[in-house]
C-alpha cells in the first residue's frame, strides 16, 4: 500500500530532479522511494573468517610441520643483519 509524502526543497533543486527523472525514464517518486529503500536497508558486513574465504588460496604448498615463525625471523635476520 503506498502513502502520500509531502516535500520542501528549493525550487531549483525540484526543477533539476525533474529533468533527471524524465531522462532516467522515471519519476521523482520513485527516485525517492528507491532512496529511502537504499538508506533504510540492513547492511550485512561480512565477518573476516567471510573475508579470508573468499581471498585466493596461495599456490604454494608447505608442509604440514612447516615453521612460519622460524622462517620469518630467519629471513629478517639473513636481511637485516639481526
Amino acid at each position: 500500500m503506498k502513502a502520500r509524502l509531502n516535500l520542501t526543497i528549493e525550487e531549483t533543486l525540484l526543477d533539476k530532479v525533474k529533468d533527471y527523472a524524465a531522462k532516467q525514464d522515471s519519476s521523482v517518486s520513485e527516485i525517492v522511494e528507491a532512496y529511502f529503500e537504499k538508506i533504510v536497508e540492513k547492511r550485512v558486513k561480512p565477518s573476516v573468517l567471510d573475508l579470508l574465504k573468499s581471498m585466493p588460496k596461495p599456490k604454494t604448498q608447505y608442509p604440514g610441520d612447516f615453521d612460519f615463525k622460524k622462517e620469518y625471523y630467519e629471513e629478517r635476520k639473513e636481511r637485516y643483519g639481526f
